[in-house]
């Protein structure tokens, strides 16, 4: 028995890696419960193994008494003398004794309490082996799936990556082996678990540290990361030494160091940008290769960046669905504002802009702007400074509708009035039953009308007259 138990022990202590003392332990606290089965005794029973030779031997705790009442937990102090020279009345000595028929529940008791320890032994190693290892990256194989919850034998312990940590595009079968960054461990009833993922941006980072020699050196820094996992990763990075050129040095020879990193996220694309402390500069680096016209900071919201481009490439900086524009965002930790260069939109583009801006004024709309726009209106501004009729003339409103847009670019922010009212302003009250009823909208406009082209035919006849006086004779002119 006492070979056999050596046996095993050493072969848990190299094997499973558990403490040798802690093993003995376990076996010293099964034997104990499996004991008090044994042996007919209310006394407390110590179990005692010897570490070199592997000997059991049972100590029963017991009182020392002037007459013995109750011989299971009470000694006389005689008897106590025995053991313990010094031993006074009222002290506790120990007594050896012997277990007999233990049987088949004792053993099984024994069993169940040395496995129990094992578990717990086994579980206080995992979570001390990891829960300083937060950030690193480990490898495992897949063993089974729970739900949408990947499980990861890690050969010592078990792994679990999320369905919140997975990445959208990848799929796994039971076998595969992959990497995972630990986030998080958490030691729990069930035992201790290691959270792994492979969405977090860190682990991008992490990546980087174990490809790139310079990052874990030190030479190169990354300064920024921003991903959309499964899709596409904005790495910026700086270097403390002016002969190493940080973006060279993550891309390697031929692509080779970034390329490893690429396989390994199955395909997403990494875009490596120089990290500069001039913001203007930066943001031109994070938005490449798109080629900005202009980059200016809000002077009211700092953290707002205004950038202009041309318009070949605002959909390059933008970027598809807006993800390059979105990961610069993150990875500047600012709101960008991009638009195209005025200068360089088209006169169709021009307006579009027009009709949008003026349909968004409140009482005039979509259909009315166009109006406008195709009369030559295309601000606020050159509505109020034309004449009332030239709505009605050349945009083709009516009077009451020429009226209201009027009053809605005044509204909007003009301070103009209409050279002609276009409407008569009597009240109702103060027309006699016997006046002629209110002409229509119609005649009033077709009588300014009529009223404007007399005066210019005026104008014209004295004009013409004028001119004819000073032209010389018809014999003189040259030929």
């Amino acid at each position: 028995m006492n070979s056999e138990l050596l046996t095993i022990i050493n072969y848990m202590e190299k094997d499973r890696g558990l403490d040798r003392e802690l093993l003995f332990e376990a076996v010293e606290y099964a034997l104990q419960s499996a004991s008090k089965k044994g042996i007919d005794t209310e006394a407390e029973i110590r179990i005692a193994i010897d570490r070199e030779s592997c000997e059991i031997r049972a100590f029963a705790t017991l009182e020392v008494v002037d007459e013995v009442e109750d011989k299971d937990i009470e000694i006389s102090l005689a008897d106590a003398q025995k053991v313990k020279s010094d031993a006074e009345i009222g002290d506790e000595v120990e007594i050896e004794v012997k277990p007999k028929n233990l049987g088949r529940i004792a053993a099984q008791t024994a069993k169940q309490a040395i496995l129990q320890k094992i578990r717990q032994a086994e579980r206080s190693i995992v979570y001390d082996e990891y829960k300083d290892r937060v950030g690193d990256i480990v490898s495992g194989a897949v063993r089974q799936f729970n739900r949408s919850d990947i499980v990861v034998d890690l050969g010592r312990a078990e792994a679990i990556i999320p369905s919140s940590e997975r990445v959208p595009t990848e799929e796994y079968q039971v076998g595969d082996r992959l990497r995972g960054y630990i986030i998080d461990v958490v030691d729990n009833q069930a035992g201790p678990s290691v959270i792994l993922s492979r969405s977090h941006p860190d682990f991008v980072k992490a990546l980087f540290q174990l490809e790139v020699s310079e990052i874990s050196d030190g030479i190169v820094e990354v300064k920024g990361i921003a991903r959309e996992a499964g899709y596409r990763t904005k790495i910026a990075v700086s270097s403390k030494e002016e002969k190493v050129d940080p973006v060279g040095a993550c891309v390697g020879m031929r692509g080779i160091r970034v390329k490893n990193i690429v396989r390994e996220l199955s395909g997403e694309k990494i875009d490596i940008i120089r990290w500069s402390p001039d913001m203007k500069t930066y943001v031109t680096n994070a938005l490449s290769p798109a080629k900005l016209t202009k980059v200016t900071i809000d002077s009211e919201n700092p953290s707002l960046v205004h950038v202009v481009t041309d318009a070949d490439q605002l959909s390059l900086a933008i970027g598809k669905r807006g993800q390059n524009v979105r990961l610069c965002a993150k990875l500047l930790s600012l709101k960008i504002d991009i638009q195209k260069d005025e200068s360089d939109i088209t006169f169709e583009e021009k307006v579009a802009k027009a009709i949008s801006s003026l349909a968004a004024i409140e009482g005039i709309g979509k259909e009315k702007a166009e109006a406008l726009v195709n009369a030559g209106f295309l601000t606020v501004e050159g509505i109020l400074a034309a004449e009332a009729t030239d709505l009605v003339e050349t945009a083709g409103f009516d009077a009451e509708t020429a009226k209201s847009v009027y009053a809605a670019a005044k509204s909007a922010g003009g301070d103009g009035e209409p050279a002609v009212d276009l409407v008569d302003e009597t009240p109702a009250e103060e027309v006699s039953e016997d006046s002629d009823p209110q002409p229509e909208t119609e005649e009033i406009v077709e009588e300014v009308a009529e009223e404007i082209v007399e005066e210019d035919a005026v104008d014209a006849d004295d004009t013409s007259a004028e001119d004819a006086g000073e032209q010389p004779e018809e014999s003189e002119k040259p030929e």
